[in-house]
């Protein structure tokens, strides 16, 4: 009997299988995104700036972002810079991402570029198609504490990767 029920819900797991829709990736062509982005300038928020950053859908699988922030302590911290978004694979509520950027980063009175590439992810929670929580994780080539160039890894949890809110 036990393997009766076995094969009965294998077999039904497989019928399932064909019979799926496949779902692509949320398609954000021609939509604009307002939120906040916090990857560049170790921007934590002991550390640097958050930005401001928008969002726009040139393709289904394009972004592009412009990223802007400041803060008017002495010494004052600002960033400006964009970064290019392709989406990797369709999923239902996720866009997988491979993310490059660049970006003019002043911290601590030094200023300098800072260059990141990266993989990510964009989660859009069911019934609310219209807000983007993202995380990445990559390398980043800065210049902005030392004359010649560093690399190092990053991460961003999506509290500081970003949240966004599409129209």
């Amino acid at each position: 009997m036990r393997i009766i029920v076995i094969r009965t819900k294998a077999a039904f797991s497989l019928l399932l299988l064909f019979l799926a829709v496949n779902a692509g990736a949320k398609d954000l062509t021609g939509r604009m995104g307002l939120g906040y982005n916090t990857q560049f300038g170790s921007s934590s928020a002991l550390d640097g700036v958050p930005a401001v950053s928008f969002k726009y859908g040139l393709a289904r699988h394009m972004q592009v972002q412009l990223i802007a922030g400041l803060n008017t302590k002495t010494p004052s911290e600002g960033v400006a810079a964009g970064k290019f978004l392709t989406t990797l694979l369709s999923e239902n509520y996720v866009n997988p991402y491979l993310a490059l950027g660049l970006g003019y980063v002043s911290k601590n009175s030094n200023s300098g570029i800072q260059m990141l590439g990266g993989l990510g992810a964009e989660f859009f929670i069911p019934g609310v198609d219209n807000v983007g929580i993202s995380f990445e994780a990559g390398l980043t080539l800065e210049n902005v504490t030392t004359s010649s160039f560093l690399v190092r890894t990053y991460g961003a949890s999506f509290l500081e990767a970003g949240i966004h809110y599409y129209f």
